[in-house]
């Protein structure tokens, strides 16, 4: 991994109750030993449960800010994690596509695993892009107008996808190096 750190990068993860749980905590941990502030953002303040082999999570997380009052531009990059339920549930709300939809148009990543690239497609942001994800989404992501590989890890301007949680490393070594090397000035999404 690169040397430098992200001490000034603050990253939003936005979740709701039913996330894959290893999709929210591995990139907070690896976001968090770069130096990153990471901040919870779901649909309303409290907490949130995860997803964990097959059973609800022990240890809720704690959410730091509702997205209705969540600002993109106060953040440097987005990670959506998966899970079926998670972004089955989060796309039905028009501010939470407005939300993903704002860091496209301020040229910051987007990091996206399992089935959370049914966020993109609700945002609209998958059209003509080579994206991966969890296998039973890739016809949806095919529909939307992708190209769907089976890969670890893809990235197509500025979003990140990968297929499940043994993707994990890579998925987060990708998004972490992204967030150090592309400034918002000069990527697209």
């Amino acid at each position: 991994m690169n040397n430098r750190k992200l001490n000034d990068n603050k990253v939003a993860i936005l979740a709701t109750d039913g996330f894959e749980q290893s999709e929210l905590q591995e990139p907070m941990k690896a976001l968090i030993s770069e130096g990153a502030t990471v901040h919870i953002i779901s649909l309303s303040e409290g907490q949130i449960r995860g997803w964990e082999k097959g059973n609800w999570a022990i240890t809720p997380v704690h959410v730091d800010i509702a997205v209705d009052r969540a600002n993109p531009a106060e953040y440097t990059g987005l990670v959506l994690p998966g899970g079926v339920i998670n972004p089955d549930k989060l796309r039905r709300y028009p501010h939470v596509t407005d939300f993903i939809r704002g860091f496209a148009g301020l040229n910051k990543p987007i990091a996206a695993i399992c089935h959370a690239p049914w966020l993109l497609i609700e945002a609209e942001l998958v059209n003509g892009r080579t994206v991966t994800s969890f296998e039973s989404i890739r016809t949806d992501l095919e529909n939307a107008g992708a190209n769907w590989v089976n890969e670890e890890v893809v990235t197509d301007g500025l979003i990140t996808t990968s297929r499940n949680p043994g993707d994990l490393d890579a998925f987060s070594h990708r998004f972490i190096e992204q967030l150090l090397t592309e400034t918002p000035s000069s990527s697209s999404v």
